[in-house]
């Protein structure tokens, strides 16, 4: 009797020790579950502290300004517009204005559609085209296959007009004097065109690629002493029409010029600015 108790209670204490190893090494599988888990879900650490979605590239840039946009833009089309400059005889600076302006700093829808830098409407044009809203609604502009075939549309444009001969006596240098003249010859209805175009040019120092081609130094116009300020009358030359040229009135170029009539002679100075 006491035999079988021992049996007993050692079978007891056996298979209490048997679960009791089983519980713990069932619990030792959850913990080693758990440090395997947490292992998988935590950040791999790199170098310097950084986790991998560091490493990853933005989706997104910081856009860009408006100073960066034309600071591209002319870094890009400059060459173009000089080699204008020195085939046209147009000021490369006066060119570039225009393209910026024109053009959104080549950003411009109709730019992007069409290569149109200048906003060069077809008049007659035989080539590919597209309809944008301007003026009116859905007027029709020139198409280009690459930006280079608008900068020497632009150059054939004001060379083979006559309405823009009158550019072409101004010093290539005077890039107020061609800023007034296209004003004044209808290249665009934006009274404040001229002053744009010059805002540009002196922000953005423009005159230095006229320079580089003129083979001198290039200053902004109010450095030039008066430079650009004078124009001297030429056969046919009338108030009105030298006040047209220069986006003035008579009676401004009067008042400039302390005369009392309208009255001028071929050879005569004038002052064609109030500086």
């Amino acid at each position: 009797m006491r035999v079988g108790f021992k049996i007993l209670s050692l079978f007891l204490v056996m298979l209490a020790f048997s679960c009791g190893s089983k519980k713990k090494v069932a619990e030792n599988k959850k913990e080693v579950q758990k440090e395997r888990s947490a292992e998988t879900s935590a950040p791999i650490v790199l170098e310097e502290g950084r986790n991998p979605s560091a490493t990853k590239p933005r989706v997104s840039e910081k856009p860009k300004t408006y100073v960066d946009k034309v600071a591209a833009y002319i870094e890009l089309y400059a060459p173009i517009a000089q080699e204008e400059m020195a085939l046209y005889k147009i000021p490369a600076s006066i060119t570039l204005a225009q393209g910026i302006l024109e053009s959104g700093a080549g950003e411009g829808e109709l730019t992007r559609r069409a290569n149109n830098h200048f906003g060069i409407k077809c008049h007659g044009w035989k080539g590919a085209s597209v309809y944008h809203d301007d003026d009116r609604r859905q007027e029709c502009f020139r198409k280009y296959n690459d930006p280079k075939y608008s900068f020497r549309d632009h150059s054939l444009f004001l060379t083979e007009r006559g309405r823009y001969a009158t550019l072409f006596d101004l010093e290539i240098h005077d890039y107020v004097g061609w800023a007034k003249g296209l004003k004044a010859a209808g290249y665009a209805t934006d009274r404040k065109y001229p002053d744009k175009l010059i805002s540009l040019i002196e922000r953005y120092e423009l005159y230095r690629y006229d320079g580089e081609i003129l083979g001198q130094d290039a200053v902004a116009y109010n450095e030039r002493s008066g430079r650009g300020e004078q124009y001297v009358v030429k056969k046919g030359d009338t108030l009105y029409s030298i006040g047209k040229r220069f986006d003035l009135t008579v009676e401004e170029l009067q008042k400039y010029n302390n005369l009392r009539g309208t009255s001028i002679g071929i050879g005569q100075v004038l002052r064609v600015s109030k500086n």
